[in-house]
């Protein structure tokens, strides 16, 4: 996708438009197994979504945890300037880089925002996959950092499947929307790379074990 300049910035406005008019059509129903809706801030989160789920996350997290702050990690492409600015426009900060090969200064700066207080996002198949496989990104942060990961998941009744690497999910208006926050699950430090395998797998269980539509 090579749109630049006034056309993008026409782009993201009328999509940040479209989406929330869209969204409002969804009936959402929230299984908060995390137990943080309504609850005083005790910590902060690392929140992990399967890449194929990632087109309502913003409003979601911005309609139903507007008192959680954060940042999203959005892939340093092209692609991924119009996803950032609509990110943006919801109100999130963003980190750029990629969740499979997570450079050192965006380790850094995902490490701040948790540091700062914040909750940050990650898609850790994204940005190119494969599907539903967990880069090690995610865990080098939450080993680094100590902070819990949030498994996140959204179910729909009704959607449109895109042909690309993850068919990407696109829920058709008046859809019913499940979404569904794990247990919070702590990676556990390691030594070899056998039992760093072991965490990634462990954490990419349990964030399959919300997936019901694949």
């Amino acid at each position: 996708m090579k749109i630049e300049g006034r056309p993008a910035r026409w782009l993201i406005a009328f999509g940040f438009h479209f989406l929330r008019v869209w969204a409002r059509t969804l009936r959402f129903k929230i299984d908060d197994r995390a137990g943080v809706i309504g609850q005083p801030l005790k910590g902060n989160y690392i929140a992990a979504l399967w890449h194929n789920r990632l087109l309502l996350i913003s409003f979601v997290l911005k309609r139903f945890f507007p008192e959680r702050p954060g940042a999203g990690l959005i892939s340093a492409s092209r692609d991924g300037d119009l996803i950032a600015d609509l990110t943006q426009r919801f109100g999130f900060d963003v980190v750029r880089g990629s969740s499979s090969r997570m450079g050192a200064t965006a380790l850094l700066e995902l490490s701040d925002v948790l540091s700062s207080g914040h909750d940050v996002l990650i898609t850790p198949d994204g940005p190119r996959g494969p599907a539903y496989e967990l880069g090690p990104g995610i865990i080098f942060l939450a080993q680094k950092t100590g902070r819990p990961v949030i498994p996140v998941n959204m179910e729909y009744s009704s959607c449109w499947r895109v042909k690309s690497w993850d068919r990407f999910i696109v829920p058709r208006p008046f859809a019913k929307v499940r979404v569904i926050l794990g247990q919070p699950h702590y990676v556990a430090a390691t030594s070899t790379r056998e039992e760093f395998e072991a965490e990634r797998l462990r954490l990419q269980d349990a964030m399959m074990s919300l997936v019901e539509r694949r």
